[in-house]
């Protein structure tokens, strides 16, 4: 115990993610050690005046923690916990005697060291003092009046002084309640009329620690020296009970070496699925390949399959698209002559529609193709000028080859008080036709009219219009 160094310090009521910033600055400042050097730890043991807690730091140097620990680990043990001998005898304590209330002094006296516990319900608190057994034991013997030497008795005298300092520090400094009842143990709790000496001086009742009061043992032939001993059983009780139940006090001050180990142990079931992740990926997509190379050939098969039918089903497709050509040849003029045999009517009813009310009217029209006349006599022929041919394209459903693309309107118009203008008025009319290319800005090349005189009653007028779509001659 001697070894580890434990101090009860007060701090601020604070959140607890600052506490432990806190914590560790106290710990800078109050273990004699560097603070890199040390294994510490901290548990807060109860709630101080106003708004304070109290918390307990224990620590201990590096190096001696790891050698302690190669000693353990050289006798076939691994370690798991790091306990604090004084912590362990509380946690024994509280599970064997959770029944008692208000303060309790748990004395453990060894050979140099003598511990003095304060456990109450909500707090614990501990301090060490530098009298072991055999001073305890020269005080009793004085006290009864047992010969030694005056100054052998000044000294324990002093050591038990010790103790009531104690319990004054802890009531005064820690706001400790006053012990109602002392228990002894260690490895000097047996010493003859200890108990009774406590008894005497402190005026409390005053009895053995049992840490097996409410633990199990089990019928084995040394279980009567374990009844003997139970005094000795306090920290090892304390340290097993952390295994087996939930304890107050869990300090734990593991070497580096164990708490890079338990880490290793506590990944490795993370290491093991990862791997086993791993493969069974790998085996994933092997499956997973060999089953899509499986497809693909199944597939291929299927495709190869379909293939030849569809080469099959394209001759025949390409014997009827031969046979459907034939028929085109034949039937096209057949339907173009069937879709055609109301194109004059409906040029006949646009222009009649389109013509002004009075005074002109249509004598004669002569279809033309590439800007020469036809279905007229020669003589006929001759006596009309060419039309400039006006170039087109040949669109989708078009064929080229000989075609009516134009009409040569004749008529006449009355003398009237507008004149020729009549014809203008015609001309202007047909642009808006669905069956006349007519450009409204070029009269002269469309319109051929007389000029009229004062002695004629009528005059004749040309209008030369090309159709939007041209009419294929058979």
């Amino acid at each position: 115990e001697n070894l580890v160094f434990t101090r009860f310090v007060k701090l601020p009521s604070i959140d607890a993610e600052k506490i432990e910033r806190i914590i560790a600055f106290e710990a800078q400042q109050n273990v004699p050690y560097p603070i890199d050097e040390v294994v510490w730890d901290y548990q807060v043991v109860g709630v101080g005046t106003g708004e304070q807690v109290e918390v307990v730091l224990v620590a201990i140097k590096g190096e001696l923690l790891e050698e302690i620990n190669a000693v353990v680990e050289s006798a076939g043990l691994r370690t798991s916990i790091v306990d604090v001998a004084t912590m362990a005898l509380g946690n024994a304590f509280r599970y064997s005697y959770a029944d008692l209330s208000g303060c309790s002094l748990l004395v453990d006296i060894g050979a140099r060291t003598t511990n003095l516990l304060f456990i109450e319900s909500a707090k614990i608190f501990c301090r060490s003092v530098a009298i072991g057994g055999s001073s305890i034991t020269s005080v009793i013997a004085k006290e009864f009046n047992e010969p030694f030497a005056a100054a052998e008795f000044r000294k324990k005298r002093d050591g038990f002084a010790e103790v009531i300092r104690s319990i004054s520090h802890y009531r005064v400094q820690q706001q400790g309640s006053a012990p109602e009842r002392v228990f002894l143990s260690g490895g000097c709790a047996k010493t003859t009329c200890l108990r009774e000496f406590f008894h005497e001086k402190l005026q409390l009742p005053t009895e053995l620690f049992d840490p097996l009061r409410n633990v199990a043992v089990a019928d084995f032939p040394s279980l009567g020296e374990i009844t003997r001993s139970t005094h000795l059983l306090g920290e090892p009780v304390g340290l097993a009970l952390r295994a087996a139940t939930d304890c107050p006090m869990k300090l734990n001050l593991r070497p580096a070496s164990v708490v890079r180990r338990q880490e290793l142990e506590r990944r490795r079931p993370f290491f093991i699925m990862a791997a086993a992740a791993v493969l069974l990926a790998v085996l994933d997509w092997g499956f997973y390949y060999a089953h899509a190379a499986q497809m693909a050939r199944s597939g291929s098969e299927k495709i190869g399959k379909i293939n030849a039918a569809m080469h099959v089903a394209e001759a025949k497709i390409d014997k009827l698209r031969k046979q459907a050509a034939t028929l085109d040849i034949v039937g096209v003029p057949l339907t173009a002559a069937i879709n055609d045999r109301f194109f004059w009517i409906e040029i006949l009813e646009d222009l009649n529609a389109r013509l002004p009310k009075e005074n002109i009217w249509i004598t004669e029209l002569i279809p033309i193709s590439g800007g020469k006349p036809i279905g007229v006599d020669e003589k006929h022929a001759a006596e009309i000028a060419p039309t400039p041919a006006v170039p087109r394209s040949t669109t989708k459903g078009q064929t080229a080859g000989a075609a009516i693309d134009g009409i040569l309107l004749r008529g006449l118009y009355l003398f009237n008080p507008k004149q020729q203008e009549v014809v203008v008025d015609y001309f202007r009319n047909l642009v808006g036709s669905p069956f006349f290319n007519v450009d409204p800005n070029n009269q002269a090349r469309a319109i051929k009219s007389t000029i009229p005189n004062n002695t004629d009653w009528a005059f004749p007028y040309e209008l030369r219009l090309d159709l939007r779509k041209p009419l294929r001659l058979p």
